[in-house]
């Protein structure tokens, strides 16, 4: 039974080996915990301000142009300039941001147009800052450690989705939206301690130098890795037509129970910390890409029954496996990317899967809002789900290197671990 359990438990070996990998991962969690609280109160917020599902939906809408934009240049610049320099601007850009929103909270008369701007310039420091931070990752973690280095990076995301969204539920109500943003500016303050502790981590020798036409070079190669870019269109369909993030404000409305709404949006993120929490099975799975596909189809079903149930703790419970469903996803997805992206690539590549999962859930917003608006709010719910589920299963059916991708045999997966094994004595010896 001790042997199972410890199967079944995080590895931790990424945390014992990375005095980086230990600062980056306590930055991200007190930030993530704060971001998540604005995740709350702004969409509460705006529609307290418009009452309307289609003004909260198009919160989503004024995030995708910077998401475009910038998702691909900041690829381009985490290959070329030091990546430590660039997390730290961008945090303390976000922290100015959290900073805007406080003021405008503390007007006798908020302004609407406030939260669209903060929206948006927000979108485009986490388009540049996400693709540094990822590319980072395999430059401070083993090769073979990835797997458990994207679990306990989820873990660490799930810790601050699920306390994040339960604190500003209680914040929101009784403290005011002032309040939850005042708590997301100080914990980006701490987190910026935390970032600056790291070493340098300059760009590879051979990483181009950002143009339009290194960002096209890194599109031409992940267009040749027909089993990246069924990752990227799986996480894209799925995020699209089953984000329900927008709407559930109206969805608690209408089961009567809107003291659960910092309950619906912390359940998703408890869904992934409970298959995060439990992760260490993960590590012996080889078939990352069936992985990916199956856990993504019940992400879709589950968010179906979302829609379909009318008791609330049903809600709940649906959320969560849908929360865990995208976790799997998502740590299969990260480790294929990080195990065999060559590392003068990676932030471009980065970049591209910053759109992947990144413009389906803001699009989905959009989506979700207006069929909600146009069908109604449950309906919305579960068409998107069984949209999905048809989606990833038509993906499945013409993407064949994705279902067969297998860690073990993989060419890239194979050069890249041969390249990490071979550097290892050498970086001792320095």
């Amino acid at each position: 039974m001790t042997s199972g359990l410890r199967n079944l438990l995080p590895d931790l070996s990424p945390w014992r080996a990375s005095a980086d990998f230990r600062t980056l991962w306590v930055s991200g969690l007190i930030s993530n915990f704060g971001s998540f609280l604005t995740f709350v109160a702004l969409p509460v917020q705006m529609k307290d301000l418009t009452g309307s599902t289609v003004a909260v939906g198009a919160v989503g809408a004024v995030q995708l142009v910077p998401l475009l934009v910038f998702g691909l240049y900041g690829g381009a610049l985490a290959d070329a300039l030091d990546k430590r320099k660039l997390i730290w601007w961008t945090e303390a850009g976000q922290g100015l941001l959290s900073a805007v929103l406080l003021g405008n909270a503390l007007l006798p008369r908020p302004a609407v147009w406030p939260l669209y701007a903060v929206a948006a310039l927000s979108s485009a420091l986490v388009s540049v800052q996400r693709p540094a931070l990822d590319s980072l990752w395999p430059r401070i973690v083993a090769h073979d450690d990835m797997p458990a280095a994207a679990s306990l990076n989820s873990l660490r995301w799930t810790v601050g989705g699920v306390a994040g969204p339960a604190v500003a539920g209680v914040v929101v109500a009784y403290a005011g939206l002032g309040a939850a943003y005042a708590a997301d500016l100080a914990t980006f303050v701490i987190s910026l301690a935390y970032v600056v502790r790291i070493a340098p981590c300059p760009a590879s020798h051979e990483a181009s130098k950002p143009s339009l036409r290194s960002i096209a070079e890194g599109a031409r190669y992940a267009w040749s890795r027909k089993e990246l870019l069924g990752t990227y269109a799986v996480d894209l369909a799925a995020m699209f037509l089953a984000m329900p993030l927008a709407v559930l404000p109206f969805l608690a409305d209408e089961l009567d129970a809107d003291w659960s709404l910092g309950l619906m949006y912390a359940t998703v993120p408890l869904g992934s910390m409970l298959v995060s929490l439990t992760s260490g099975w993960t590590s012996r799975v080889h078939r990352h890409g069936l992985m990916v596909v199956l856990s993504a189809a019940l992400w879709g079903l589950a968010i179906a029954a979302v829609g379909v149930v009318g008791n609330i703790w049903l809600v709940l419970l649906f959320l969560t496996v849908a929360g865990g469903c995208d976790m799997v996803s998502g740590i299969f997805r990260g480790a294929m990317w990080n195990q065999t992206i060559p590392d003068e690539l990676r932030g471009r590549l980065a970049g591209i899967e910053l759109l992947s999962y990144s413009v389906g859930p803001t699009v989905g917003q959009v989506r979700s809002g207006g069929f909600a608006a146009w069908w109604g709010v449950r309906a919305s719910v579960w068409s998107g789900g069984l949209l999905c589920a048809g989606a990833v299963g038509l993906l499945a059916l013409c993407l064949p290197k994705l279902m067969t991708y297998d860690v073990r045999t993989n060419e890239h997966a194979t050069r890249l671990r041969a390249l990490r094994t071979a550097s290892a004595p050498a970086a001792a010896e320095a």
